[in-house]
């Protein structure tokens, strides 16, 4: 070694390589940039949603007494028993609730509303408020025996306080406007909207009947420095035992911050799939960056440099610029987190309060350098095998890497995508099949490049014209684009056409229109003596009767022998709604269109002596661990009723109509405690209100639940989600857009090298245009392709395995997304190549020495 090299290595410490670093930097800030910006977006997303998830959480958890409007509550769906009363009455003050569904009218006005009656009696909410207008309302309604009506339902229907309003048998006057109550969420207030009235009143509407569906609810405050999990603990058993349940504003915050969380997941493996395609684009920018850098990582080795000194510069740049990336990209990140609360307005049960968890302010920038380093390693890895003789050579062979050392990278990144995958959704199966979808779908695209290439070269068309036929050939030619292109054009496109189709699927879940036999009027708590009456209404108004469904109401009194109540203690094979639940039941002698029957036998008609024979749902047999011929005895209503199982049903709960998860067969139940249901099909709006209006005037009690204005509210709620997924996707088009950038200009430089060639042969700058035009139309073309038709295969297999039930694909992502991707490649493509055609040729081949 040289006296010189000895020299300059002794004097190349960490601040010698951090100064040479940033020097280096400094002069290509503009191709730096490229590698940050495809950083940034992926990073600005997964912090908005985490940082949103982690403040909703937190809101959630320090409003939940305000949710609840008490510390707890004891609910019951009836009257509490002797022993129920007196636990009650132990836990000192308290306010009650009797709440129910009902049809209301409005004296003078045109016009009725399926409501939840709400009685209340005492100072309920303990915490947060009754908002009316006027603001007195709330406070006045119990004393002067009036009422409070949904604000929406008011302004709907032109009511005014002072105006009457009709619950049951029971008229009175309307307090005010309600604009917001604890308990209450603006989605289900747009199907069942609430109206409060004082619970002494309750008894004069006549609705509390046999079979009706009430809820008994009784609000406390704790004493101070109270436990709710010890007060959870030790009252649930005792309560469960005696069909009443306790919840506490902890565990409400729970199970609530739980199923926002479980989208705020959802968001966040979309926003991840953002960080990888941005991740992509970090490798892609890397590998032109260093490409460009390898003269002059040969001649540091000329003067002394070490592999491993050159490689820490480029490695210390890299790192400082994800560090900066992750900077803006947490500080966009919470930008776009102050979005959220008014996208999410009406689905949120609070008013969100945000703020920034350092925890996610900290992941932000350990991400940025993490990510960084890690999918820049392997390009990384060529500046230790470029040779000093290199800065002598003319040569663009990019030096080889050791494949040791590459399989490690790439394990490392493997890896890192299902430990984030894990911390994002707390679930390794989900996790491990995260990946081993994103490996899959990267292999199918890879293939699908690899087969294109090989086809063309084998069927390559020599009878076209010159264009055409070497845009052809630049898609095998050696350093081709085509793999990197089809792979971040293709991705993207089915991040966006799964979202899409998803959609779409959701949306024919709930859609009932295309069903002619479906009914969309749905009449609850028909009593038996009202029935024949109904039906009359019903026929006189000619519209169909589609079915009339007799339910019988019962619990699970003991399985093969073993009571309900041991079951609880013991049982660790069934599932603990099966033996809380009352089953609401029906008799028939034949199966319906939703059903198949998957075994046993059904038997139509029965006696109800003995032993009687009953078919089940598979869900049911599931969770109960029931086989064929396991005894069940039922409690109806106090009689005790031994049955068997004779047969087990595949239902489709996905279909418009009444299913039950048990059917008894005829003969059986028809002298037992019973209501009807049933369902009917309005034309259109006005038969549906002029029925409605019908049947509230003869039959207060009866509930009324129009599908079409459920259905309505169902797909706004679907619309409002799928346009937050895709604005979460649009990050993922972005980077897309920033990969594909970076794609493009890894091989601009060639392409400068061929259209010298072919215009010092005599090429026109027309023909070059056109040369690339047809090169970026045909990988534009099959990336999306590609990518559309891998989501609609995903979609067809979830619509299968999943809801059971065909899909049609909507044509919008064929007639909008991939004409528009590919447009949007061919400008991309060709406005990145300017230079490609406007460079005259004596000037490259100065530059690179041809």
């Amino acid at each position: 070694m040289s006296k010189e090299k000895v020299i300059f290595r002794k004097k190349a410490n960490f601040n010698w390589l951090l100064k040479m670093a940033w020097r280096d930097a400094r002069a290509s800030k503009g191709k730096l940039f490229l590698f940050m910006a495809s950083m940034i977006l992926g990073i600005a997303a997964v912090v908005a949603i985490q940082s949103f998830s982690t403040t909703l959480k937190d809101n959630i958890a320090l409003q939940s007494k305000s949710l609840m409007g008490a510390d707890y509550l004891i609910d019951l769906d009836k009257p509490p028993n002797e022993k129920v009363q007196s636990i009650i009455d132990s836990l000192g003050p308290k306010a009650e609730e009797i709440s129910f569904a009902s049809m209301v009218a409005f004296p003078n006005k045109t016009g009725t509303k399926l409501s939840q009656i709400r009685g209340i009696k005492g100072g309920f909410p303990f915490y947060g408020e009754i908002v009316t207008v006027p603001e007195s309302a709330a406070n006045t309604y119990q004393e002067n025996g009036s009422a409070l009506v949904d604000a929406t339902v008011m302004l709907q229907l032109g009511i005014k306080p002072g105006d009457s309003i009709k619950v049951g048998d029971l008229t009175l006057k309307i307090e005010g406007s309600l604009k917001s109550v604890p308990g209450s969420s603006a989605v289900f207030s747009s199907v069942s909207p609430p109206v409060i009235i004082p619970e002494e009143l309750i008894d004069a509407t006549n609705l509390v009947k046999t079979g009706s569906r009430i809820e008994y609810n009784y609000y406390f405050v704790a004493t101070p420095n109270q436990d709710m999990v010890k007060l959870d603990a030790n009252l649930g058993w005792r309560l469960d035992a005696l069909d009443a349940d306790i919840d506490t504003h902890t565990s409400t915050s729970e199970r609530m911050g739980k199923r926002y969380e479980n989208f705020g997941r959802f968001l966040n493996l979309v926003a991840f799939i953002a960080l990888l395609l941005g991740c992509v684009g970090i490798a892609s920018a890397i590998h032109i960056y260093i490409k460009e850098k390898l003269r002059s990582v040969a001649v540091l080795k000329c003067i002394g440099a070490t592999k491993q000194q050159t490689f820490i510069i480029y490695l210390l740049q890299i790192a400082t610029m994800g560090l900066i990336g992750g900077i803006i990209g947490t500080f966009l990140g919470f930008i776009l987190q102050q979005l959220f609360p008014y996208l999410l307005q009406d689905l949120l049960p609070i008013d969100v309060q945000i703020h920034f968890p350092v925890e996610v302010i900290l992941m932000g920038l350990l991400l940025g350098v993490f990510m960084s380093v890690l999918f820049a390693l392997y390009p990384l890895m060529s500046t230790l095998y470029v040779s000093p003789l290199q800065a002598l050579r003319i040569t663009q062979d990019t030096p080889s890497r050791s494949k040791k050392a590459g399989l490690f990278v790439l394990g490392g990144i493997f890896l890192f995508i299902l430990l984030f995958s894990f911390w994002l959704l707390d679930n390794w199966k989900f996790s491990l099949a995260f990946v081993l979808g994103i490996i899959i779908t990267f292999a199918i695209l890879t293939a699908i490049a690899g087969l294109f290439m090989k086809t063309i070269k084998k069927f390559f068309p020599r009878s076209w014209g010159f264009a055409p036929r070497q845009s052809l050939l630049n898609l095998f030619r050696p350093q081709n684009q085509t793999l990197i292109l089809v792979l971040s054009i293709g991705i993207g496109t089915f991040l966006i056409s799964t979202l899409y189709f998803t959609k779409d699927l959701l949306l024919s879940q709930a859609s009932i229109d295309e069903q002619s036999k479906s009914p969309n009027m749905i009449l609850l708590d028909v009593q038996t003596a009202q029935v024949n009456d109904v039906l009359t209404t019903i026929k006189n108004q000619n519209l169909p009767i589609l079915q009339n469904i007799p339910i019988v109401a019962m619990r699970i009194h003991s399985i093969n022998g073993t009571l309900n109540k041991d079951l609880k203690e013991d049982s660790v094979n069934i599932r603990r709604w099966v033996l809380n639940h009352e089953f609401r039941s029906t008799y028939r002698d034949n199966l319906i269109d939703s059903e198949t029957l998957k075994e046993g036998e059904w038997i139509p008609e029965a006696s109800n002596e003995g032993v009687i024979p009953i078919s089940v749902s598979d869900n049911l047999a599931n969770d109960a661990n029931l086989k064929l011929h396991d005894q069940v005895t039922f409690n109806v209503q106090g009689v005790l009723m031994k049955t068997r199982v004779a047969s087990i049903r595949t239902v489709d709960w996905g279909q418009i109509q009444l299913n039950f998860t048990v059917v008894f067969p005829n003969k059986v139940l028809e002298d037992a405690p019973q209501f009807s249901v049933i369902t009917t099909k309005a034309a259109n709006e006005k038969a549906s209100a002029t029925l409605q209006q019908g049947l509230v005037e003869k039959f207060p009690n009866i509930s009324i639940i129009d599908l079409r204005q459920v259905l309505s509210v169902i797909e706004d709620l679907l619309n409002k989600i799928s346009w937050i997924i895709n604005f979460m996707a649009f990050f993922s088009i972005l980077t897309g857009i920033i990969v594909l950038i970076g794609a493009v200009r890894t091989s601009k430089y060639q392409r400068i090298k061929e259209s010298v060639l072919l215009r010092t042969l005599g090429a026109k700058s027309s023909q070059i245009l056109k040369i690339l035009a047809l090169e970026y139309l045909f990988l534009g073309f099959l990336g999306t392709l590609s990518g559309i038709l891998l989501s609609l295969v995903s979609i067809q297999l979830l619509a299968w395995q999943l809801f059971d039930s065909p899909f049609i694909p909507s044509l919008v992502p064929f007639l909008i997304i991939l004409p528009g991707i590919v447009v949007l490649v061919l400008f991309i493509g060709l406005t990145n190549s300017r230079s490609v055609i406007t460079s005259p040729p004596l000037e490259v081949l100065r530059k690179s020495g041809m």
